[in-house]
């Protein structure tokens, strides 16, 4: 049996493919694609999409993106939810949001699905810190808990009553116990 040499591909070679559904990740020079949302994914995606924005839309402070395909550092990543400060969001010349987010996250959020490996989803987390995001979530519905991961790469777990870390200057006040208690409908 002969093995064909498979060529490495280019960060500029994945971006030509095909969009996946779901959405596929480039971090180093590996592609991946991310498992398909189910239940409690979806529920806690929209929950944490819809409570930020209601804080932070309004007063123009930030914005929140659910699986938004952010180019930077090298990788493209989806994180479940993008914050992006409201001056950082990229804009055509007309003022119209673009369609390419080619800068990191503010804040990245990433919900850890049943068949996702932790490590993964962890160091998608830690790139985005090397590159500049001030504090990324890792929600793990399954002990709900969360892992934060502050812009020093420090990581740290909250669980229960723990009050979470939130971008700075976003009137937001939330514990790991609120946001899994949104699973109970």
């Amino acid at each position: 049996m002969t093995v064909a040499n498979i060529k490495p591909i280019t960060l500029e070679e994945f971006l030509e493919l095909p969009e996946t559904k779901p959405a596929s990740e480039f971090i180093q020079g590996q592609i991946n694609q991310k498992p398909m949302p189910q239940g409690e994914h979806s529920l806690l995606q929209g929950a944490l999409c819809q409570n930020i924005n209601q804080v932070t839309q309004p007063t123009q402070i930030a914005l929140a993106f659910p699986e938004l395909r952010c180019v930077f550092g090298g990788a493209a990543i989806v994180p479940d939810v993008s914050v992006f400060r409201w001056e950082r969001i990229p804009r055509k010349p007309s003022g119209r949001i673009a369609n390419r987010f080619e800068i990191h996250p503010d804040w990245a959020i990433e919900i850890l699905s049943p068949d996702q490996k932790y490590k993964k989803v962890l160091a998608n987390l830690l790139h985005c810190a090397e590159q500049g995001t001030e504090l990324g979530w890792l929600l793990d519905p399954e002990d709900e808990s969360i892992l934060v991961v502050f812009s020093d790469r420090r990581v740290k777990e909250y669980k229960d009553n723990d009050s979470l870390p939130i971008l700075k200057d976003i009137p937001l006040e939330l514990t790991a116990r609120q946001i899994f208690n949104w699973l109970s409908l």
